[in-house]
Formats: structure tokens, C-alpha cells, sequence
């Protein structure tokens, strides 16, 4: 069988290294299956794309297609182009596609014209936003994918409620595969902190939806509830996504520890050691929940609603200057137990076998 994953952005290199790994275990077990990986070029940073593929033993990609940044609609457009002919040429059996990203929507139409059974990871995913356009993403492949891998039963019922029941399957979150095997490796002392010159106690920040970060005076509001937290004793380190950098000016960088984006062993470090994380990211409020450190979401939803329904979660939405007092009431009375809504770990082997025995 012949697999062709599509991948273009940070989180999809993750998820797609689980998978590649499955796929090779799944050889002895008489899955004979081939991967090739195409890379939009949606993230082209170093430190948002190669660096990835390095650190996790991802396969190189067979062709990259080099796409770059643009509006929604010319960034996905110029990839269905290019994609076309690379799936005419190539004539997969089967094309995987991971998440929500533009190259996710991409893919999935230009294999659903071509007749090509498409899989789509992280099925059932809503957070009922359609200003998001992850959201409009997510929607659209779940209606053109032949087989539909859902990380949790909440994803299975979110599909069901929308009449979509064939090919559904709940596999779990391939993504704590894959942090299951990372934490196993990091050493027990933090020389990424100690580069940086931060010490306990840690917020580690993550922002990047254009919803927080393109308007000024919403990106202004919330380094002011970032400064108030740092008042309150903590250290901010920042790893700052390229499309906000130039957002920033030095005098609001001078209040944090900012850095560039860090490498995937380098954030679960952090994230380890941090008391808390401030994000707008899905993958880390996942990362969040599994290391057990307490998580705060500036946006007004969460896909991951299971993370907030344990209490490791919070969604501070449109009220950010709420965030230093929510931490420290947090970790003052820190969330108990962390219910395995998730999968067990084995979510790429569970995956790659419903792929083999639906498409084989």
C-alpha cells in the first residue's frame, strides 16, 4: 500500500512522526506499507519545519513544494495546485492528512476529486467557531474523508451529530505517542532554562492566532496581563512564533524572556518545569494536560474540551487581565487526577492497522 502524508506545519510534524514510526514497526507485522511525505512549505522557518523533521526522525519529504505564506484562499489554492500533479504522477492508494491547517484542506480536495481515499488524523475536532479558520478546515475534510481517526470519543460525537458515521473510529491522540516516547529521553536537568537564564517559577507563553496577535490593541492587552503575571514573581519565557515577532517592540520584549521558537525536546522541558502555560495553541493544551501543568487559553473556546472538564484548563477568552489571578488561585489549589481521554499511547499502531484493514 502506498501512503502519501501531506504535512505543512509545525503540529503536523509531530503527529506525522507517529505515524512513520507505526508504519515502520507495522512491517512485522505484515502491513506493507510504503510512506511518502509531501511538505507544503506552509511552515518554512527552520525552527518551525527542518528542525522537526531532524529531531524526530520524521522521513524527509519526497517533494517539497515549497508554497510559502499568503491569504487563506492563495495559500490554498497555489497547493491544490501543485498538489494535483504530484498525486496524478504518484498514484497513491491512500492520502493520510493530519489536523486543520490549510494544507489539510488542500490535500483532502484535491484527493477527494481525484477518487483517492483520503484519511484525515484528528477527525471531529470543533470548537464551533467559524471565524477560525481552522475550523472551516476540520469541517470540510471530515466531509470528503473516507476514514475518519478521532483522538477522543467527544471528536466520534461530534461526527455522529452531523451525520457522519462510516469510517469513524476512535484511535486516540497520536501526538501522546509521541510525547510518551520524548519525555522518556529528556535529561533530569533543564539547560535550556539555565541558557535562558530563567529560574522557578516558570510561565511558559505561546501566541500565534491572528485573533490575539494582528490587532495591537489586542496583542497590547495581553503582554499587559503577561507584565501583571510577571509582577506577581513569575519568569515569562516567551519562544516567539515568526509571524509575531515584528509585532513586538523592544520595550515590550525587554519585560519577558523572549526567544526564538524551540525545538520539540526543548518545549517538553519547559513545559515540565513550568508552573504554568499561557497559550492559544491546541497541541499545547494537550502537552499541558499529559505533563500535568496547569493550562490557561487565551481564546473564547478549546477544541480539547475534556482538558477543561478535568480542570487542567481554563479559557480566559476575551478577559486576559484576569490570567495573573487565575494562576495563582490555580496553583495555590492545583487540579486533581487526569483522566485518560486520550488514548493509552498506542494511537499511530491502532491507526496504521484501521488504515491496512479498511483500504488493504
Amino acid at each position: 500500500m502506498q501512503l502519501m502524508t501531506v504535512v505543512g506545519a509545525r503540529p503536523q510534524f509531530v503527529k506525522a512522526a507517529a505515524v512513520s514510526r507505526a508504519i515502520a514497526r507495522a512491517r512485522v507485522d505484515g502491513i506493507d506499507c510504503e510512506e511518502s511525505i509531501v511538505h507544503t512549505g506552509q511552515h518554512y522557518d527552520e525552527r518551525m519545519s527542518a528542525v522537526f523533521f531532524d529531531e524526530l526522525g520524521i522521513p524527509p519529504p519526497a517533494i517539497s513544494l515549497e508554497v510559502g505564506s499568503g491569504a487563506h484562499g492563495a495559500q490554498t489554492g497555489e497547493m491544490m495546485r501543485r498538489l494535483e500533479p504530484v498525486m496524478i504522477d504518484r498514484t497513491p492508494d491512500v492520502v493520510l492528512v493530519y489536523g486543520d491547517t490549510n494544507s489539510t484542506l488542500a490535500a483532502a480536495v484535491v484527493a477527494a476529486k481525484l477518487h483517492i481515499p483520503l484519511v484525515h488524523v484528528e477527525a471531529g475536532l470543533r470548537s464551533f467557531n467559524r471565524d477560525m479558520p481552522e475550523e472551516t478546515n476540520r469541517v470540510l475534510t471530515d466531509h470528503v474523508a473516507d476514514l475518519l481517526l478521532c483522538p477522543s470519543q467527544t471528536a466520534v460525537d461530534h461526527l455522529g451529530h452531523e451525520g457522519v458515521t462510516d469510517g469513524v473510529h476512535m484511535v486516540g491522540d497520536v501526538m501522546y505517542d509521541v510525547l510518551l516516547d520524548e519525555v522518556a529521553k529528556l535529561p533530569q536537568h533543564n539547560a535550556v532554562a539555565d541558557q535562558l537564564g530563567v529560574v522557578q517559577p516558570l510561565v511558559l507563553v505561546t501566541l500565534h492566532r491572528p485573533s490575539n496577535v494582528d490587532d495591537p490593541q489586542r496583542l497590547g492587552a495581553l503582554v499587559e496581563s503577561l507584565t501583571a503575571l510577571r509582577d506577581k514573581g513569575f519568569a515569562v519565557v516567551w519562544p516567539v512564533h515568526p509571524r509575531v515577532a515584528d509585532s513586538l517592540d523592544d520595550q515590550q520584549r525587554s519585560r519577558f524572556t523572549c526567544t526564538t521558537p524551540l525545538a520539540y525536546a526543548e518545549m517538553l522541558l519547559m513545559l515540565r518545569d513550568a508552573a504554568a502555560v499561557v497559550t492559544d495553541s491546541g497541541g499545547l493544551q494537550k502537552e499541558a494536560y499529559w505533563m500535568g501543568t496547569p493550562c490557561f487559553t487565551l481564546r473564547d473556546e478549546t477544541e480539547w474540551t475534556e482538558t477543561v472538564d478535568a480542570g487542567w484548563n481554563q479559557i480566559l477568552g476575551k478577559h486576559p487581565e484576569q490570567l495573573a489571578d487565575a494562576v495563582n488561585t490555580t496553583l495555590a489549589k492545583p487540579p486533581a487526577d487526569r483522566p485518560p481521554v486520550y488514548g493509552d499511547g498506542h494511537a499511530a499502531e491502532l491507526s496504521v492497522r484501521t488504515i491496512w484493514d479498511r483500504f488493504a
